[in-house]
């Protein structure tokens, strides 16, 4: 059961549950592309989260009540998207080091080695279940739970841009400098949010991320060609072997 709710006079809060899963996200995004495929007179904007859907319109030139009953209906008719297909972006990290000046703490937490969080970091896709915190943050799901690690006791003052983390459960990468408390076991030469690009944000919720590891080497000749605009973002389909 979905329920639409009313989020101020020019926005409906479609509520598809009070967990997080696969199932319920999935929903979530099947709705919002069935919006952006037929998008309604007044739409303003998509803004999905772990288990809801916030559409944002034009209250002037939008029939409150008719798109409400629409709402439903959609939500109710429209299947989850498979789990199984989606786009996959890859990544490339340098990890440890001064990239990740806390791997230290993740591996005395867990008792794994180095080159075991490295791998089992980077041995799955991961799925990004919403934006948030900062523009174009990703909250990925999916994380091997033998990398779980509590967050700082005390935040860093700054986080450089494309500082790969975990906090807890999941892992993400920060996408401007911020402040923050996750665990950071490495760094993407990837500008993961540019205001200029369209989209500006390079992972999108939906979207699955795959890690890889890179050298300090491998990592600099990245960081070179995003600063000359030549770096292409590695995006394929997932199951495809793209």
């Amino acid at each position: 059961m979905v329920s639409v709710l009313p989020a101020g006079e020019g926005c409906l809060f479609l509520d598809f549950g009070n967990v997080i899963d696969m199932e319920v996200n999935g929903r979530v995004q099947a709705v919002k592309r069935a919006l952006e495929g037929r998008p309604f007179v007044g739409l303003v904007e998509l803004v999905p989260s772990y288990r809801s859907l916030a559409v944002y319109f034009d209250p002037i030139a939008t029939d409150v009540p008719a798109l409400r009953e629409a709402l439903a209906r959609l939500a109710s008719e429209t299947a989850a998207l498979p789990a199984e297909g989606g786009t996959v972006l890859r990544l490339p990290v340098c990890y440890g080091g001064d990239y990740g000046p806390d791997m230290g703490n993740v591996t005395s937490h867990t008792g794994l080695s180095e080159a075991d969080v490295v791998a089992r970091h980077t041995g799955r896709d991961l799925y990004c279940y919403m934006l948030g915190f900062l523009p174009g943050f990703a909250y990925l799901g999916g994380m091997d739970e033998s990398l779980a690690t509590p967050r700082l006791t005390t935040p860093r003052k700054r986080i450089e841009p494309g500082s790969v983390g975990i906090a807890g459960r999941q892992t993400g990468a920060y996408s401007v400098a911020s402040p923050g408390g996750w665990q950071i076991i490495g760094r993407t030469p990837v500008r993961l949010y540019d205001p200029d690009r369209s989209p500006a944000a390079a992972i999108q919720a939906g979207f699955w991320v795959r890690y890889y590891a890179v050298t300090a080497e491998e990592y600099g000749r990245i960081a070179r060609q995003v600063q000359a605009g030549a770096y292409q973002l590695e995006l394929g389909k997932r199951g495809s072997g793209e």
